[in-house]
């Protein structure tokens, strides 16, 4: 990791950052006076073929999710926790092979009368297009301060876990397979004896042992009893209107590590690992990826007003902060910004993962580009990501909408100042979503104002999953919007072939996360990772996609497990999804459903994944 371009580049960022001492007042929500990251030339779109045909339409109503988020009362903000909103998980619950989806919610400081609080929802994919509500039967009524969700499979039971944030505590349920969900939060040692306000999470198979181990974000140390009031002191004022207070001002929260001890049950790991050790930072989402292709997950961490994280893996059960030293803890003015969200992939085609990270109005979202040496470089405006300032983002993810074989990438947005409406400000409450189109030359174009009213109604949204939720290679995206119904955003467009994969683990976990896979189809290579967490506090479907344009078929599969086996499936059929078995050698086929819908597909799916998963 040391290399002589790091130490280079970290030089110059300490001067950077000396010369601003290290004020980098950014903008975000401190609640103090700060430079604006303006628009700035950027390279022209060089588009060498039509734009697509995108039309995204939000169809939650008409697939019955219509359960309302709640978190403080919509048009009065006093207090940071009523900002965050909450996340959302697409997950496989009942192994029928077909997403389910899991709603994070919060509550009101006001409180509500017994049997009436807001509680998470589970809805089970029913097949059809619609979704049923399945939240009491699972055993997932439980009402608070909802924030992330993350999902894996700790026990290697072949059923999918959940582990969700709170500001309070945080719950782990361990999922039975018998559409119930129990709550092993004590029995698996993760019970706190304090108050935290939990974010993001990953699960993490850090040491490679076969067991996926739990990484937690927590954001600050805040007691609402001691919270001070709203407009009392400059870290209480955006543009000099009184508003909510925070982060700045606040105790920030220490990040946890726990270590899967293979008996279903966890030890903290914070302090031994490292992960404890970076102090000061108000970090929300928490992301895995294998940045420097050495084999081994690391974690990035993005945090509010303060520099992020990068938590390189030291291949010894620990890890070191390398977000200055590889570039990824500021921008390239060198100042820290306002992480919310972040997603990785390999948008360039060079075979390194690249972040994504959104932040607060009056600056753009970062787009950190890797340089294959174990550095980044910030290219949002090389790449033209740049060109929007006004919105405020949350969750986020590179997803290859057209199926062209190039990710692309989706922001949802929405401010945490309801006081912004009636001054004449270039930021909004409720806010459009952003699409950004990859041109396959490293660069995007923004399409959002031609991609469907889905993407240009205003709402004000928070965490935001993709997957394909009737298995027809179109990818959704599930957003949790603040104060109101959630959406789903559906691409009826024209879109390319496709193919779907399923990792099972068989040494490594069960899970596949953390599983790092390269794709070989119409003569160029795309690389992707099984990962839990990510986006904003949220949770993707675990199963990876891939477009592969005009293709009808995969020449070549590498798969590289955590356990460290590699193993190569050949020749598979385009627009199927396939379940890849860890030893099998080989790719176990199902067929797809029409582009007319998923029905039907649903009971063959579960008696597949159930006799497989069994085994």
């Amino acid at each position: 990791m040391d290399h002589p371009g790091n130490r280079a580049r970290v030089v110059i960022y300490l001067i950077v950052l000396g010369l601003s001492g290290y004020a980098a007042r950014t903008v975000s929500s401190q609640g103090v006076a700060v430079p604006q990251r303006r628009v700035r030339a950027q390279p022209k779109a060089r588009i060498d073929r039509p734009l697509p045909k995108v039309n995204f339409e939000d169809v939650a109503a008409r697939a019955g999710l219509k359960g309302f988020n709640t978190s403080g009362v919509e048009k009065e903000k006093n207090y940071i926790l009523e900002t965050t909103g909450s996340g959302v998980a697409l997950i496989d619950y009942n192994n029928d092979g077909l997403p389910d989806v899991f709603f994070v919610n919060a509550t009101t400081l006001e409180g509500f009368p017994a049997g009436k609080e807001p509680t998470n929802r589970l809805y089970r994919n029913n097949g059809d297009g619609s979704f049923t509500d399945v939240t009491a039967s699972a055993n997932l009524t439980r009402s608070g301060w909802g924030q992330g969700v993350c999902a894996g499979d700790y026990d290697n039971d072949g059923n999918t876990d959940l582990y969700v944030t709170y500001y309070g505590r945080n719950v782990l349920y361990r999922n039975t397979g018998r559409g119930v969900f129990e709550d092993v939060t004590q029995k698996a040692g993760l019970a706190q004896t304090s108050i935290r306000w939990g974010t993001g999470c990953s699960f993490v198979d850090y040491d490679r042992d076969g067991y996926v181990d739990l990484f937690v974000a927590n954001y600050a140390d805040f007691e609402i009893g001691k919270a001070p009031a709203k407009g009392s002191s400059d870290f209480c004022k955006w543009k000099n209107i009184p508003v909510m207070c925070g982060p700045r001002g606040l105790p920030a929260g220490t990040n946890l590590l726990y270590h899967n001890q293979g008996n279903g049950t966890f030890a903290d790991a914070s302090r031994k690992s490292g992960v404890a050790s970076p102090t000061g930072h108000y970090a929300f989402t928490s992301l895995v990826l294998d940045y420097d292709n050495d084999g081994w997950p690391d974690i990035y961490v993005a945090c509010d007003s303060t520099p992020n994280i990068l938590y390189h893996n030291e291949r010894n059960g620990t890890f070191a902060d390398v977000g200055l030293l590889s570039g990824t803890a500021v921008n390239e003015d060198g100042q820290e910004q306002a992480g919310m969200g972040i997603a990785a992939a390999d948008y360039d085609g060079d075979g390194y993962l690249d972040i994504v990270k959104t932040n607060f109005c009056d600056d753009t979202s970062t787009l950190y580009r890797n340089n294959r040496d174990g550095s980044f470089t910030d290219a949002t405006y090389q790449a033209r990501l740049g060109t929007n300032v006004q919105f405020l983002g949350w969750g986020t993810g590179f997803f290859d909408f057209d199926n062209d074989g190039w990710k692309d990438i989706f922001i949802v947005n929405g401010h945490v100042y309801p006081e912004v409406e009636g001054h004449g400000f270039d930021c909004s409450y409720k806010q459009p979503k952003l699409l950004y189109w990859n041109l396959r030359n490293g660069t995007f174009h923004d399409i959002s104002g031609s991609a469907g009213p889905g993407i240009v109604e205003r709402r004000n949204s928070r965490g935001a999953a993709v997957g394909d939720l009737d298995n027809d290679g179109s990818l959704e995206v599930v957003v949790n919007n603040m104060n109101d119904a959630p959406s789903v955003l559906k691409n009826s467009g024209e879109r390319g072939n496709w193919i779907i994969l399923q990792m099972l683990g068989r040494q490594s976990n069960r899970s596949g996360i953390g599983a790092r896979v390269t794709l070989v189809a119409e003569n160029r290579k795309q690389l992707d990772e099984v990962r839990s967490g990510g986006s904003y506090i949220s949770q993707n479907d675990l199963r990876l996609h891939f477009g592969i344009g005009s293709g009808v078929s995969v020449e070549r599969i590498e798969v590289a497990w955590p356990s460290g086996r590699k193993e190569a499936f050949l020749d598979l059929k385009a627009n199927q999804v396939v379940v890849l078995e860890e030893g099998k050698g080989q790719g176990i086929a199902r067929p797809a459903p029409s582009r007319k819908g998923g029905a039907g597909a649903g009971p063959a799916q579960s008696n597949y994944l159930q006799t497989l998963i069994s085994r």
